[in-house]
């Protein structure tokens, strides 16, 4: 089992059940106890669980993201198919709003050769777009989340407020027909709607397993999107319901 799979199975098992001892993790990914001690020691260095003498408890809720450094190895080269497609549906010269998260941060990187003029609302995307040679880059006010690097709040939605852009571009902790684009942090889904308000055009990006998930703060209808790129593990019966919402959805 590659080591960011067997981290995923741990973070899961552990969330799921609220605490579990090292050997019946050992079990559960066929890797040795030294193994799982190692990774158990990782992950409460990211937030996500708690260390005791045999096993670890859970800091996560249910209903919670993982942290980003958790998340930015998970399914990396599915991100990198949406990203690509993402990025071509941007014609140069356009002005792109670019959202947080870990699938936007790979659409950053594939845009980072092009010309355009981008606004990233995460420290991580803007990092990597920082040296952009034919890019200008703009950077909006916020308070960055701990870990995301999110820049969220008053001020972040005053400089949205304050442009027009070509393009929006989203990701999101669920998205379903019936409940819309949803995300776990009220503040991020207020920067999420003021980035669809500043947009003539918007597009989510997500991996298909979110296409089944709802999370707590409601972002806006599904037909607030013009299009979702996603993964081709995608449910034919979601993709069906988000065409019948009047949503283009790309497959890659």
């Amino acid at each position: 089992m590659a080591d960011t799979e067997r981290l995923r199975r741990i973070t899961e098992a552990v969330r799921d059940a609220g605490s579990v001892g090292v050997a019946e993790l050992a079990g559960l990914t066929g890797a040795s106890e030294m193994t799982i001690r190692r990774d158990l020691d990782h992950l409460a260095a990211q937030g996500v669980l708690e260390r005791y003498r045999g096993g670890a408890r859970t800091l996560l809720l249910r209903g919670e993201e993982p942290p980003f450094a958790v998340r930015v190895h998970e399914e990396a080269e599915a991100k990198r198919r949406i990203a690509a497609e993402a990025a071509a549906l941007v014609a140069d010269g356009e002005s792109v709003v670019l959202d947080s998260g870990t699938t936007c941060l790979e659409v950053a990187r594939a845009l980072e050769p092009r010309r355009l003029t981008v606004m990233p609302l995460s420290l991580h995307a803007v990092n990597a777009l920082a040296a952009a040679p034919r890019l200008t880059l703009l950077v909006p006010g916020g308070r960055p989340r701990p870990g995301e690097l999110a820049l969220t709040g008053p001020l972040a939605e005053a400089s949205l407020r304050a442009l027009r852009f070509d393009t929006a571009i989203i990701g999101c902790c669920g998205l379903t027909a019936a409940d819309g684009l949803t995300a776990h942090d009220l503040e991020d889904a207020a920067a999420k709607r003021a980035a669809i308000a500043s947009a003539r055009r918007v597009i989510a990006v997500t991996e298909a397993a979110k296409l089944s998930r709802t999370a707590l703060a409601f972002v806006g209808p599904a037909s607030d999107l013009d299009a979702v790129v996603t993964d081709d593990s995608a449910p034919g019966d979601r993709v069906a319901e988000l065409a019948a919402a009047g949503v283009t959805v790309r497959t890659v």
